[in-house]
């Protein structure tokens, strides 16, 4: 028996669920006329159909005296009667204002509105059928504005929800309020924003409306929400609607919530609209959108706009004390590259080094350590980075190695005194080799000569030469640039200039060295110290050395007069160069950047341009000799020679090329082929070796002191290199390296100072 009732109830739900009692049908008019009348109101009839044992609802067509539509078939009187009521109250104001007499899919539609919103006002109900016209008749005008709704919603919040643009128009037309807000504290324009349809907010805020600013209970305006949700075409669109920036909700202005959650097309639309919001605070912590960046893209954007990298919060914490804590290594590279302040105080008087050795990042501390962080500075509770390492780090071992360094290993050199009542009679020269990115590895130890000597490296040389990135360096030395300005430079450069795959496109390099040294300034334009840029004449075999100068070419006897016809143009003169080619000549290295004129890469002959320039004011000072000006010769006291680093040595299979026999034989063929062709380019720029051992046989055999630092790096850092990890390590290397040679440091800075 169980059996069978579960059966009945099962084919009960079954029937059921395919026999809807209030699914509008049309039926005809003749069926009902023996049924009893129970209720009549205008077109609307309540019939109690005795065969089927049910009470019918129909709603009459004034149009037609042949068929109407039922809209509901119920077996319960009282519900019957109760839902007539209902729909007497509610479907007559539809069909009144209807021009044609109501389909079935729209009856259907109000019918399910009805009994599912029963508390809803007719124009939601219209609004949610998307009847616009029927917004005409006075009693759904009525209630135009009426918050009858679960949630408070007025119709035209209901319409923006749905994006119903006709709903929204007729609502308009109808004087409906923007100002009115739902349970939330949310005003229309709140509706508009997560309609995502930009159309809404220009219809709406043709008008001016206080709802377009207004706080929500969470605290945001409809711009705060936009920001949050990050559509950046609603953000331009408020705007437009002259939306408000400088309002303060719960987390703080709407730019804090776009960065809050990187929504980097909405900041930049909020910063073109008004750049002062780099500036803004929120109400918590006193922090400036830049506090809030989470990633490098979002900072960047923010300094871009000029933001105060070193802007502190009412915590007294910098930006980058932000990022340490939170371990964003990115943005604090970002940071640390647009000059943020390694050694500034925070919240108990942490400096970023204490924050990061409590975090046990390995990288963070050594980016922040190569770009000057200092290991001796006690916090509030006297504490040094090393200390709050060796107290905190979950991680010891895995940072000992720099622990065992902190102290005066890694404090910069003291400033050397110079030598007193000894006027100086010789010339110094800097040569800065090439390297790409490695270019990196000669700032560090052009800082650390600087910190040493206390005085800026283009007053401590007579004469400059470069190759290719070294020549760069040279340029900017002898122009006035910081070498720590240098440093972070070159950070930014190599995201602009190394994109997409090589050889790369020689715009982005071109304008960054306009951009720096000028677009209309000449070689000549600074003449002290002298500066010789190496770079390669390729358009004649064998190739040429060539050297870019800020001082007239010298004239000298040595070189043989050329009896026959130069094939070739003449060369621009120092005084029509301009610097930015100069520097652009030297650096186009072959297969990374396309020549430039008939110039490559001056690596490419002189990756260590060491014995060249020395040759090179040799032919000078012989020239002075020459045309009777003796009294200005100056004989080469110091030379310094500073490397972008030695790559570490690893062993090769096999460079054998031959003929192949099978298919082995041409594999073995083909990689002996590739590390042959690697191993030929590699000693051909090598600046390092027999090029470091004949400067130095030259020096020594003229009594000119020669100082040589190259660090030896731990990875073989490629010319293109743009992974910040890979580059800090570098540094790491390098400042090791400058720490262990601090002893002939020290000689070279006596030497330079020595008047």
């Amino acid at each position: 028996m169980q059996f069978f009732g579960r059966l009945v109830s099962t084919i009960n739900s079954v029937t059921n669920l395919f026999s809807n009692p209030y699914r509008v049908k049309e039926v005809p008019l003749a069926e009902y006329r023996a049924h009893t009348r129970l209720r009549e109101e205008d077109r609307l009839i309540l019939y109690k159909n005795s065969s089927a044992r049910s009470w019918d609802c129909l709603l009459v067509n004034s149009q037609s005296q042949v068929v109407a539509f039922r809209v509901f078939q119920l077996d319960n009187e009282l519900e019957a009667i109760e839902r007539f009521e209902q729909y007497a109250r509610q479907l007559r104001p539809f069909y009144e204002s209807s021009p044609q007499p109501l389909q079935l899919e729209v009856l259907q539609q109000l019918s399910d509105c009805f009994r599912n919103h029963p508390h809803w006002s007719l124009a939601h109900v219209a609004v949610e059928t998307e009847l616009p016209g029927s917004f005409r008749h006075n009693r759904i005008l009525s209630c135009v504005n009426s918050t009858e709704c679960e949630d408070g919603c007025t119709p035209l919040q209901l319409a923006c929800r749905k994006g119903n643009m006709e709903c929204l128009c007729e609502l308009v037309e109808c004087h409906a309020r923007l100002d009115v807000t739902d349970k939330n504290g949310e005003t229309v324009f709140h509706y508009a924003v997560r309609g995502s349809n930009p159309e809404i907010i220009k219809l709406l805020g043709k008008k001016p409306s206080v709802g377009l600013n207004h706080l929500s209970n969470k605290g945001q305006t409809p711009l705060h929400l936009a920001c949050q949700l990050g559509k950046e075409d609603v953000v331009l669109a408020l705007l437009k609607c002259n939306a408000q920036c400088n309002i303060m909700g719960t987390l703080g202005y709407p730019i804090h919530m776009a960065m809050k959650y990187s929504q980097k097309g909405c900041a930049q639309a909020l910063l073109e609209a008004d750049v002062n919001q780099v500036r803004f605070k929120d109400p918590r912590h006193g922090a400036t959108p830049l506090h809030w960046a989470k990633n490098a893209e979002m900072t960047l954007l923010l300094i871009e706009y000029s933001c105060d990298v070193n802007s502190v919060s009412g915590t007294a914490d910098m930006a980058l004390h932000i990022m340490v804590k939170r371990r964003r290594f990115d943005s604090a590279m970002v940071l640390l590259t647009h000059g943020a302040l390694t050694n500034a105080r925070g919240q108990d008087g942490n400096t970023p080094l204490h924050l990061a050795m409590k975090q046990d990042h390995l990288e963070m501390i050594k980016a922040l350590i190569v770009f000057g962080a200092d290991v001796e500075i006690p916090n509030e509770f006297g504490e040094t980075p090393g200390l709050v390492a060796a107290r905190t780090s979950k991680g010891y071992e895995s940072i000992i190695h720099i622990s065992t360094a902190l102290g005066h290993l890694l404090k910069t050199p003291d400033v050397v005194d110079a030598p007193s009542g000894i006027e100086r009679t010789y010339d110094r020269l800097l040569c800065l080799d090439g390297g790409g990115i490695r270019g990196l590895v000669l700032i560090q130890l052009l800082i650390a000569i600087e910190k040493a000597a206390g005085r800026p490296i283009r007053e401590l040389f007579d004469w400059i030469a470069g190759t290719s990135t070294g020549g760069i360096l040279a340029l900017a030395i002898v122009h006035g640039k910081p070498v720590d300005y240098m440093r972070c430079l070159y950070f930014r450069m190599k995201d602009e200039v190394f994109r997409g795959s090589r050889p790369y496109e020689s715009e982005p390099l071109d304008e960054f060295l306009k951009r720096e040294f000028g677009e209309h300034t000449k070689m000549t334009d600074v003449q002290k110290p002298k500066v010789m840029v190496t770079g390669t004449l390729c358009d004649r075999q064998p190739a040429e050395l060539h050297l870019f100068r800020n001082y007239k070419v010298p004239v000298t006897k040595s070189k043989p007069d050329v009896k026959t016809t130069d094939p070739f143009k003449p060369l621009t003169e120092p005084e029509d160069q301009l610097v930015w080619r100069a520097a652009r000549c030297s650096g186009a290295a072959p297969t990374y950047f396309r020549p430039i004129g008939r110039f490559l890469d001056g690596g490419l002959l002189a990756n260590n341009p060491t014995l060249d320039a020395m040759t090179e004011i040799h032919e000078y000072n012989k020239s002075l000799t020459q045309t009777g000006q003796s009294q200005k010769v100056r004989k080469l006291g110091v030379v310094v020679s500073l490397g972008t680093g030695r790559p570490p040595q690893v062993p090769v299979s096999s460079v054998d090329v031959f003929r192949p026999s099978n298919p082995w034989e041409l594999a073995k063929t083909v990689f002996g082929a590739k590390e042959l062709g690697k191993m030929v380019v590699d000693c051909c720029t090598d600046a390092d070796g027999p090029a470091v051992d004949r400067a130095r046989a030259w020096c020594e055999m003229t009594g000119t002191r020669y100082f040589r630092f190259s660090p030896q790096l731990h990875t073989d850092v490629m010319l293109d290199e743009v992974k910040d990890t890979i580059l800090v390590n570098t540094l790491w290397d390098t400042q090791l390296y400058i720490y262990q040679q601090q002893e002939p440091f020290k000689q070279l800075v006596q030497e330079l100072l020595a008047q």
